[in-house]
């Protein structure tokens, strides 16, 4: 089985906004999850390493790199999960630059390197994968909880999901004050 025929399967019966609005499917979510999850991995990293390893990125190449394979994870977002919930995801991408700031600059801190070190422009592809990962992680989470369809359970899975967020960045930003 491939993704192609997830993505039929799931379009198929009620149409694309029904579709969307029940997520992958409780046979296709395994499917669809590991394998964005793999996939963007190895991007991610590889978008990571373009941006960070050398004393002066490739600029083109990392957004030629990292900015098709954005899009087309964004597309499929968009056929999978629906409008809403990529709406959901850029709204809070723009949100969580503080949060994302703490991460990356804690992974950086790792190798020797501050996150200040860096001009903008480079933060933009890592950045963007950060938010398709962990817009696929709370998607994640609301399937393998069973809270799509269920109101109640889906309010508690993302108020504890935006709590662990706001507890990790926190200690990562008071761990990290000498990045900036």
């Amino acid at each position: 089985m491939n993704l192609t025929h997830f993505v039929k399967q799931a379009l198929a019966d009620k149409g694309a906004a029904n579709a969307a609005a029940r997520g992958p499917g409780p046979m296709a979510m395994w499917f669809v999850y590991p394998f964005f999850g793999l996939h963007m991995l190895i991007f991610g990293l590889s978008g990571f390493l373009i941006a960070y390893v050398p004393d002066e990125p490739d600029f083109l190449f990392l957004y030629l790199h990292g900015g098709i394979a954005i899009f087309v994870y964004i597309v499929f977002y968009l056929v999978i999960f629906g409008r809403d919930a990529v709406s959901w995801m850029l709204l809070n991408g723009a949100l969580g630059i503080v949060g994302i700031y703490a991460q990356v600059g804690w992974v950086l801190e790792r190798f020797g390197k501050r996150i200040a070190d860096f001009p903008w422009q480079v933060h933009v592809v890592p950045f963007l994968y950060y938010v398709l990962y962990t817009f696929l992680l709370r998607q994640f989470l609301i399937d393998v909880t069973r809270s799509r369809a269920n109101p109640q359970r889906r309010a508690m899975v993302d108020a504890g999901y935006v709590v662990a967020s706001v507890v990790v960045y926190g200690v990562l930003l008071w761990r990290g004050q000498a990045w900036g």
